[in-house]
């Protein structure tokens, strides 16, 4: 069987109509995303990343996986005063789309996109940030996660996206076999996150599944 939503169609279409999108870039962004199948953060994890902007005020925050920048442009306009967008893109066309929304936006001089494996560029990356956004091949969460933890600052926060994985994470049943590797790899991940010494990590049902892990002050252990 394959994987399903993991909310119920009415609860999620309500809550939709609860995230009105104002900016109509964003909104043309939305609807190329829609008609070209390309994964972007749902609406409801869209509030939720602009959520955890005002409330914990990342100056700096690196983010895995641009695909056409539309998460990026959401944290960007949501930054303090000074505030740093690091992005990291593989594909080549995603990039220059993404470089080109972002342009459009009035957004470069906030956000830098790198063209590059994320497993190659973030072992480059010294400077700390505050927040970390995964959102990229879901069979790497572990591998991205043991390359970023010691860029966070102690107190950051590390947001993980679809890690409930249209609910083949929970369900065995939900699997098909060619999505077992994966499956198991985030079910993994997930038992990482919520045992791990250095995180305090909340699991929500938002979107396709958001993990919330909160860095904790001490030494870092891998």
């Amino acid at each position: 069987m394959a994987g399903e939503k993991i909310n119920l169609d009415y609860i999620t279409e309500y809550l939709h109509t609860l995230f009105p999108q104002n900016n109509p870039i964003l909104a043309e962004m939305e609807q190329y995303a829609k008609e070209n199948a390309v994964p972007i953060v749902h609406p409801e994890v869209r509030a939720l990343l602009t959520f955890l902007c005002k409330l914990h005020k990342p100056k700096r925050i690196l983010e895995i996986g641009t695909a056409i920048g539309y998460s990026a442009a959401v944290f960007a306009e949501n930054l303090p005063a000074g505030g740093r967008v690091i992005s990291i893109e593989r594909d080549k066309d995603m990039t220059s789309l993404a470089l080109c929304n972002i342009e459009k936006l009035g957004l470069s001089d906030k956000i830098r996109v790198i063209e590059g494996e994320a497993l190659e560029v973030l072992p480059c990356l010294e400077k700390q940030f505050d927040l970390v956004f995964i959102d990229a091949a879901k069979g790497y969460y572990h591998e991205f996660f043991d390359l970023t933890l010691p860029l966070v600052h102690s107190g950051g926060l590390i947001v993980s996206d679809n890690v409930l994985y249209k609910g083949m994470t929970a369900e065995d049943s939900l699997v098909p076999r060619r999505q077992k590797t994966i499956v198991g790899r985030m079910r993994d991940y997930l038992t990482l996150l919520c045992t791990h010494e250095n995180l305090t990590t909340s699991v929500l049902p938002v979107g396709d599944g958001v993990a919330l892990s909160y860095v904790e002050k001490g030494e870092i252990k891998l």
